[in-house]
Parts: C-alpha cells; sequence; structure tokens
C-alpha cells in the first residue's frame, strides 16, 4: 500500500499523555507527590494523567490555600486509572465517558461523582490529505486504527452506525496511538479514529477530519470517586472542595487559553500550536455540569453499545454507579459546550 507523507511518531505527543478521553490497558506511570495545607490532617490521592488536573490547577492557582493534604499518582490512561480506584489506592480521578462504563462492567467499586461537558470535535475519524474517502460511508471494507474501549471507539461504531454500516462491515485494528500513527503513517490502515490533542497534532501534519463526534457522541468527562472515600467524612468533604477547585479552574481555561496552551505545552512537549488548537477545539470548551438523568440515559447507550457489540460482560445499570451529592447548582448535563468560535 501508498505511503502517507506523516512524520513518524517521534513528533507526536507522549503516550502517557493520553488523558481523559483515552482506553486501553496502560499501566501507572509514576509515583506521587505531595502538596499540603499547613497542619493538614486529609489526605486525598488523586489520580491524574500528564499534563492533566494537577498542572491545570497548578496555573489557576487552585492548590493554594489546601487544608488538606494531596497525593498525586499518574496514569497513562483512564482504565487504569479506574482499577487503582477500584483497589482503594486512588480516591478519585478524571476519566472520559467510556472508561467508567467498562469498569462497572467487571464490576469495579466505582462511583461517579462530577461531569464535564465539552465539544465532540476532537474525537474524530482520522484518513490523510490526499485519500480518496469523503464521508463515513466509503468506509466500508476498509481498515481502520481505533483504540478499544476508549471514546473514540465509541465515536468511530457511532459514526459507522450513522452511514447505515455495522462494525463488520469495516475492518477494525485495536490499536493504542503510538501504533494506530505508525499504521496510519505506512498505509496500513485507511484510517484512524481518534482523541484530543492527537486529533489536533496529526491534523497540522498531513491529515484531514472524515467525520467527527460532534453530534454523535455525548461530550461528557467525568470525576469517579472510591465508594471507601466518600463514606469517610474528611475525605468526603476534601472531595466536594477539590471539585470546586476544577470547576473554577476549568472556567480559568476558557479565559485564558493561550496562557493554558503554554503551562500544557510545557507540561507535555506538545508545540504550543498544537495545545492552543486542542485548547479551542475540545480542552477549553468544557462546561462544568451536573451528573444528573440525561448524563446517565446517555452513558447507559455507551453501556448498551458495548454490550450488543460483546465488547463487555453482561449489561450495566449505570445509574448504579452515580452519585449525586456533589450536583449542587450545577447547570444541566445538555449544556452547550463553550465556543471559541468557527475559526478557532
Amino acid at each position: 500500500m501508498r505511503r502517507h507523507s506523516l512524520p513518524l511518531l517521534a513528533t507526536l505527543i507522549p503516550l502517557s499523555l493520553a488523558l481523559t478521553a483515552c482506553g486501553g490497558s496502560s499501566a501507572a506511570k509514576s509515583g506521587a507527590a505531595a502538596t499540603a495545607g499547613s497542619g493538614a490532617k486529609v489526605t486525598l490521592s488523586i489520580g491524574d494523567q500528564k499534563g492533566g488536573n494537577e498542572s491545570l490547577l497548578k496555573a489557576a492557582g487552585e492548590l493554594e490555600n489546601l487544608d488538606y493534604t494531596i497525593k498525586w499518582s499518574t496514569f497513562t490512561s483512564g482504565p487504569p486509572l479506574l482499577e487503582a480506584i477500584n483497589a482503594k489506592a486512588v480516591d478519585i480521578g478524571g476519566v472520559g465517558n467510556t472508561p467508567p462504563v467498562f469498569a462497572a462492567a467487571a464490576k469495579s467499586k466505582i462511583t461517579v461523582v462530577a461531569a464535564t461537558h465539552g465539544s465532540s470535535a476532537g474525537e474524530a475519524v482520522l484518513v490523510p490529505k490526499d485519500s480518496a474517502l469523503r464521508s463515513p460511508a466509503d468506509l466500508r471494507g476498509k481498515k481502520i486504527a481505533v483504540a478499544q474501549g476508549s471514546s473514540a471507539h465509541f465515536q468511530l461504531i457511532a459514526s459507522l452506525e450513522q452511514a447505515g454500516l455495522k462494525p463488520t462491515d469495516v475492518t477494525i485494528g485495536f490499536l493504542q496511538p503510538a501504533d494506530a500513527l505508525a499504521a496510519f503513517n505506512s498505509g496500513s490502515v485507511d484510517a484512524w479514529a481518534v482523541w484530543d490533542p492527537y486529533t489536533s497534532q496529526v491534523l497540522r501534519t498531513g491529515a484531514r477530519v472524515l467525520t467527527s463526534g460532534e453530534g454523535l457522541v455525548n461530550g461528557l468527562g467525568f470525576q469517579v470517586a472510591a465508594p471507601a472515600a466518600l463514606a469517610d467524612a474528611g475525605r468526603s468533604k476534601a472531595i466536594g472542595d477539590y471539585l470546586q477547585r476544577l470547576q473554577r479552574a476549568q472556567d480559568w481555561v476558557f479565559k485564558h487559553p493561550e496562557e493554558w496552551a503554554k503551562v500544557w505545552a510545557k507540561e507535555t512537549g506538545l508545540p504550543y500550536e498544537v495545545a492552543l488548537d486542542a485548547v479551542k477545539r475540545s480542552n477549553g470548551t468544557r462546561v462544568p455540569v451536573a451528573v444528573d438523568d440525561a448524563a446517565v440515559v446517555s452513558e447507559q447507550k455507551v453501556a448498551d453499545t458495548f454490550a450488543e457489540l460483546k465488547l463487555i460482560p453482561g449489561k450495566v445499570v449505570f445509574k448504579d454507579f452515580v452519585d449525586t451529592r456533589f450536583n449542587g447548582n450545577l447547570p444541566p448535563s445538555t449544556t452547550a459546550p463553550r465556543s471559541y468560535g468557527k475559526d478557532s
């Protein structure tokens, strides 16, 4: 097959950047670092991903004046983070819309306690710029790379369904981003379903969007806690404070996209231009929202889809894994994502 002109993975962001959208079976990447307030008695163990919430909170000035200690642990993706929560090694962490479904199917001890709603433009099926493929319907009989169990996996399935295709009408290769890009670059696959910031970077190096998740997937991300942490009065109070700080930090990102892009680029090794693209396309569009009935219904659809495809064992009742105590006065989960405008 012909080779495409994309650069090799050396120019792509490190795989450790998998962020909250990703799936897969990668393990925890590093140990913990502490941030403490004077005389703090409560320690909150938080699972994070490189360039994630710790960097965001620090940039927004939200790690100051804590009356509890934060112990950070860095993971390469959502699934192992949720495994750590199930094992009580982590009290809370942020993931995308699909890892909680797989964890729930595995009967993990997890509880969804907070959500954000953002643009799904970064969830995309990419093809080389010179590809003959012009619509999702053209994917029939083609080879597509995607990370199994990721939000991009669900977006791919939804895109195929909208085009009147079934997963069996294409050849899906379950590949993590490093292997997926290599396959995409060599022409071994015809398309790649992936998420931001990978989307933003590859679009700058010789690819185009065949279709995105806008209007197809729910754009939700979640904070997931350990039931044992929620049952502990001190840690539960700390979780409530932490979630409020995240909400303020997300507001800060939208008001300071360039400043956050600089921090994000430094933390992850992303080129600044790519980081800014990803902030404006998806990362900075997120709105803190309630984990309400609409969110539960939307996630139930994700769970049912994967169950029907036999990619998870049995039926998941998503509402059984939700705790609404921190919803407060947050807007509905259907609140429109923030937008930087068509030219952003």
